[in-house]
């Protein structure tokens, strides 16, 4: 005959298994939706703050690239715009390098023309919008792999990771990519499961705009795809099976299209793929040990660790699609080995791959809660309470880092830089971002003296030279030599003798100094 107690553990005990195998959250349905609509907003306020700062605070070269091309186009259509400064940011705009199709500046200009002017809170606007979505996907796709509250780990992870948090609100594809990429996850998981044409269009759709937006979303399209394959279905069986090959065509023809036109038809992008690939790399130690310190700086040794970790946790109907991430990611970074080694946002990816890889864990610990203590309401409010608060610290932690510097008043150097020597022309100049800032807020043109990593990308490319040959064909026919970068200013120290010693000072300002080559 069993007692109250033990009527009551058995009830617990049946709740416990009833839970575990239907899959359901740890708390209840509306404490659930509650903790996924705050993840969301506080997601959201965070990449608002300090929005009209100037986008300097996070690969500025890159995003000022992006920013010169869309006010070109933006001044194009723009009659009412001075002539002089809109035929500079048209020729400013056409000889800036092309490889993937300008996508975000072109919907950044729809937003220009609506507001009136080429305001760069817009562009910042649009990432934080294409990495909430993504943030969307995650949570859905995640759901579907794993469990709910899987998908709470994941999506926390996703939408408050430092590093994730600056580059959503960077004026550069890889946001409209990377939620692309978790749209196309979302979709060929729910393909995998339910093997419907809708789900079949749908993820080939998302994969193919990914891959032309950015072409190195391939990686992760067709190693999430051939993880399916080999992992579930089989060669033989994908082989027979029409729905692969239209997610596969319809991934593929966009970007197949674009660059025909490109290479064959124009010829604009038959010069974009070279200086890109160093194969020798992949013999060197410190090629991965560099890997490993930019994925650091990214993610973080201990979110590495238990990326890793919950790969191998992870459901083993389920895990396939991820190894195929995993891998799809490794053969990216083999073959952009130098980029991959010196640019840290070239892993902004694997912050996808990692927040789902990290799925299992949170699915996991959420069964280890029922077991050990159930899921009472005080319970519940006990470990989502502990949830919000990690989000939140790390929401005040960012927040301060992102009001900790305002870039607003070098506008004001460079404009005036601008002014001091646009009527002098023939500018050489060590300068931040080659010379885009100079370009953007100072209108002015400039030949670009190279740093030490430029130096050293061109002895890796073979063109060696000496400092006198580097000046000599770097200032013939300049008349000045302008100085903005300190930092390198005081690296490049034969520069800095060589300047002091021959050339007089044409004008100093504050972060900037003028060298007069004409005498």
């Amino acid at each position: 005959m069993c007692d109250a107690f033990t009527l009551i553990g058995c009830k617990e005990s049946c709740n416990r298994k009833t839970l575990m195998k239907n899959n359901n959250s740890f708390f209840s349905n509306k404490l659930y939706i509650l903790i996924v609509l705050f993840i969301f907003a506080l997601g959201l306020g965070i990449r608002l703050v300090n929005l009209t700062n100037l986008p300097l605070d996070f690969h500025p070269t890159r995003q000022l690239f992006s920013a010169l091309k869309a006010r070109g186009m933006y001044y194009q259509l723009s009659p009412e715009i001075n002539n002089w400064q809109r035929e500079m940011a048209i020729s400013q705009w056409k000889t800036l390098a092309t490889i993937e199709p300008p996508i975000v500046e072109k919907l950044t200009v729809l937003g220009y023309r609506v507001a009136g002017r080429a305001d760069l809170v817009i562009p910042r606007v649009y990432s934080i919008l294409f990495w909430m979505f993504g943030g969307i996907f995650v949570f859905l796709a995640v759901r579907r792999l794993i469990s709910p509250d899987g998908a709470l780990l994941s999506l926390a992870f996703y939408l408050f990771l430092p590093y994730g948090v600056f580059a959503s609100r960077s004026f550069q594809p890889d946001p409209l990519m990377i939620a692309l990429i978790a749209g196309f996850i979302w979709a060929v998981s729910a393909w995998d499961e339910e093997q419907t044409w809708g789900w079949a269009i749908l993820a080939g759709l998302f994969g193919g705009l990914a891959i032309l937006v950015k072409t190195v979303a391939v990686f992760f399209v067709a190693g999430g795809a051939l993880g399916i394959v080999f992992g579930g279905m089989g060669l033989r069986k994908a082989w027979k099976n029409i729905q692969i090959w239209s997610i596969a065509l319809l991934s593929i023809m966009p970007t197949a299209i674009y660059f025909f036109y490109g290479v064959v038809m124009s010829g604009d992008l038959a010069q974009q793929f070279s200086g890109r690939f160093f194969p020798e790399m992949l013999l060197s130690p410190f090629f991965y040990l560099r890997w490993e310190l930019k994925l650091n700086e990214v993610i973080g040794h201990l979110s590495i660790v238990l990326s890793f970790l919950g790969l191998l946790l992870f459901r083993q109907k389920k895990q396939s699609l991820i190894i195929g991430l995993w891998l799809g990611y490794i053969v990216y970074g083999m073959v952009f080995a130098y980029h991959f080694s010196t640019h840290d946002y070239y892993q902004l990816p694997f912050i996808l791959v990692a927040a789902i890889s990290l799925a299992s864990l949170g699915d996991i610990f959420s069964k280890i809660f029922v077991e050990r203590w159930g899921n009472s309401l005080s319970r519940q409010l006990v470990v989502g309470g502990l949830l919000l608060f990690a989000v939140v610290a790390t929401s005040w932690s960012v927040r301060a880092e992102l009001r900790a510097v305002d870039f607003r008043p070098q506008a004001d150097t460079y404009a005036e830089i601008g002014n001091l020597l646009r009527p002098e022309g023939g500018v050489i100049s060590l300068s931040d971002d080659y010379g885009y800032r100079l370009a953007y807020w100072g209108w002015l043109r400039t030949m670009h003296w190279p740093s030490l990593g430029d130096l050293g990308y061109q002895q890796k490319r073979g063109k060696s030279q000496t400092f006198a040959q580097v000046f000599e064909s770097n200032t013939n026919g300049r008349s000045f030599f302008l100085v903005t970068d300190m930092a390198e200013w005081e690296l490049q120290t034969e520069l800095q003798a060589h300047l002091v010693e021959r050339y007089p000072l044409f004008a100093e300002g504050d972060g900037y100094l003028v060298f007069d080559l004409r005498q």
